[in-house]
């Protein structure tokens, strides 16, 4: 019986992402990961015993066992330990070839082995199946952007309009939000750390063993494609993680802002954009004809519901003198995490890849009202020099607001004031202020200019990462 709503609410409509997911998050592929880091540990204590003959070969017979050991064997002896990793250290010593038996998890403490784990899962969880998926949103927001980066849209402040944009210039600014943060996020992924600094971090057995422990550990990690801790107890430092978590979150952040416009976009009274609807979707079990725009509220409300597990993780900094088991519970929930987030950017590619953007609509504030033209008004008369343009320009939308009237045929009731318009819009290359009033679209600044700047940045920042995700790169 599942009981999380990731396992069965989000787990079909997920399934080929989670079922990636699985392959590093799951409980069995941390049994997987910790074999991987114990075999790595017996690889580099085996090339340290001078004892030892034939070690290449032992070490070929024990690359054979990592995937010759199967997750049940470990669960059946963890039955008896009640230890997990003693449990995997026993069968490792049943498996291996006998004369590396002293050396199975030698001078390590469990949480050498469990930690450098979990930092590998985790960022090859996040460098294999997350960022490939962010990569694609990303792509999804640029093709938009492009493709709408002369679309005129009113710009918005405080849900009201404010002056003219392009819906390309509107969807630059999730561009460049989540193209920052994707880069952070294959940052502090390759910044996660490994360690084999012994029972509270000072080397204590493997100063038994060697003569420079820090050596050894820095192969040991390099061998997984890890740095070592710069400083570790029985445990690494939280920060390496936390550092990368709170970067997920704010991409999360980013996407739920997103959602949220689209949401508002889609309402019936503006109507700009909307979620594609199946022939045979049902909106409403009462109202034949909603078109509810549940997507971008699905995203919203997971952001609401993993949010705030940022809390917990910073909560998991704390752990008295070199170690107490106080995360040993929370921790196990980041592989949840990251599973609710993938899922929550999952949604979102799916409501760009087939996302309907209503041109006529947008452009219908331009037929309303050209009251959206009140900022050049105020502009052209304080450059023709009216000190007290903006009160006079204030008055005037009153009385558009008051008679109907449209703001141009207020402003040439007043031949002085129309005149100074005239002759500053001259300067700017604007010989018809008529035409300027009636397509009130025209005034968007640098909007399409900037959409597809920013555009073609981030296109080639997808590219530089996802090749170093193909090429399976480090930094």
């Amino acid at each position: 019986m599942n009981l999380s709503p990731l396992d069965h609410r989000y787990y079909l409509s997920n399934k080929e992402i989670f079922d990636r997911l699985s392959l590093y998050l799951s409980e069995e592929a941390l049994i997987r990961y910790c074999m991987k880091v114990e075999l790595t540990l017996l690889k580099n204590l085996v090339f340290l015993d001078d004892r030892l003959s034939g070690k290449k070969q032992i070490e070929e017979k024990l690359d054979r066992l990592e995937k010759d050991i199967m997750p049940e064997e470990i669960y059946e002896e963890e039955e008896r330990t009640q230890h997990n990793i003693r449990s995997l250290v026993n069968i490792l010593k049943k498996r291996v070839p006998q004369t590396v038996t002293h050396l199975v998890h030698l001078g390590a403490t469990s949480m050498d082995i469990l930690d450098t784990a979990n930092s590998c899962r985790t960022r090859d969880a996040v460098r294999q199946v997350v960022i490939p998926l962010l990569l694609k949103v990303e792509e999804q927001l640029i093709s938009l952007c492009l493709t709408h980066s002369l679309t005129p849209q009113v710009g918005r402040t405080h849900g009201q309009h404010a002056v003219p944009i392009t819906f390309g210039f509107a969807l630059a600014e999730y561009i460049s939000r989540l193209g920052k943060s994707i880069q952070r996020i294959w940052e502090k992924s390759g910044d996660l750390r490994g360690k084999l600094s012994g029972a509270v971090g000072a080397y204590n057995a493997m100063s038994l063993m060697t003569d420079d422990p820090e050596k050894l550990e820095q192969q040991f990690c390099a061998s997984l494609g890890l740095l070592p801790s710069e400083y570790s107890t029985q445990i690494i430092e939280s920060e390496y993680t936390l550092l990368l978590l709170l970067e997920l979150n704010t991409a999360f952040g980013i996407i739920a802002n997103l959602a949220d416009d689209l949401r508002n976009l889609q309402r019936s009274e503006i109507a700009e954009v909307q979620e594609e609807f199946t022939a045979t979707q049902v909106g409403s079990s009462t109202m034949p004809q909603k078109r509810n725009p549940w997507n971008c509220e699905n995203i919203k409300s997971m952001w609401k519901a993993f949010c705030p597990r940022v809390l917990t993780f910073f909560m998991d900094q704390l752990s008295d003198h070199q170690r107490d088991l106080t995360n040993s519970a929370s921790a196990r929930f980041i592989a949840d995490y990251i599973t609710g987030f993938t899922a929550t950017v999952n949604r979102m590619s799916n409501v760009l890849s087939s996302l309907k953007v209503n041109k006529e609509k947008m452009i219908n504030f331009a037929q309303s009202s050209d009251l959206v033209l009140a900022e050049p008004v105020y502009i052209l008369l304080s450059l023709g020099g009216k000190g007290d343009a903006h009160e006079m320009v204030r008055k005037i939308t009153l009385t558009c607001n008051k008679t109907g009237k449209k703001l141009i045929d207020v402003l040439k009731e007043d031949p002085e004031l129309w005149d100074i318009i005239i002759q500053r819009l001259k300067k700017v290359n604007i010989l018809n202020p008529d035409d300027f009033f009636n397509h009130p679209e025209s005034y968007n600044g640098k909007s399409r200019e900037k959409a597809e700047r920013i555009a073609r940045q981030y296109t080639g920042v997808i590219e530089e990462i996802r090749s170093k995700v193909e090429y399976g790169l480090s930094g």
